[in-house]
């Protein structure tokens, strides 16, 4: 977290929000069953496997629900400042 927080849904609530760290997990899956195969580090991918290039962090606000990545909380609550 770089600054304050303001969610750009409801637009009033500044200290209520749950911090989601999200760790990706890449793996294989069998088509019919849905079991994991195979599990893969971010090292060893193979070549039709594509990393993870999302946010590290979401965030949900603690008031109406939204969950959006941490930068939109960021820009808003930069923008919003009374």
């Amino acid at each position: 977290m770089s600054g304050p927080y303001c969610c750009p849904n409801c637009g009033t609530n500044r200290s209520r929000f749950n911090i989601i760290e999200q760790v990706p997990k890449s793996v294989k899956m069998d088509p019919q069953s849905g079991e994991i195969v195979q599990e893969y580090s971010n090292q060893a991918l193979d070549p039709f496997h594509t990393p993870y290039r999302g946010p590290s962090i979401k965030v949900q606000c603690g008031v109406c629900g939204l969950i959006e990545d941490e930068i939109r909380f960021e820009s808003f609550a930069k923008n919003s400042r009374r």
